[in-house]
């Protein structure tokens, strides 16, 4: 299936992209960051299991258990603080 990945903050910043449109067998969000850890290099950086990463699945936000569907938005980010 086609998903949109967007990625934000420090995450679109190591990437240097803020979005790509991705073929994905992953049903879950946990299989996609697997899939995205798994490309190596920037993405395995950001990505990392033990690095905390917020996502939403069409802008809801969601935990790895999330099932995917056809033409999905998927969103990375790292935790945000503020005051």
């Amino acid at each position: 299936m086609k998903v949109t990945v967007k990625y934000f903050a420090s995450i679109r910043e190591a990437l240097g992209v803020s979005s790509e449109l991705r073929d994905t067998t992953a049903l879950t969000l946990a299989a996609l960051r697997d899939e995205l850890i798994a490309l190596g290099g920037a993405h395995a950086q950001c990505l990392v299991r033990g690095r905390a990463v917020r996502m939403a699945v069409n802008q809801v936000m969601s935990d790895e258990s999330a099932l995917l569907v056809e033409g999905a938005e998927v969103a990375f980010f790292p935790p945000v603080t503020g005051g």
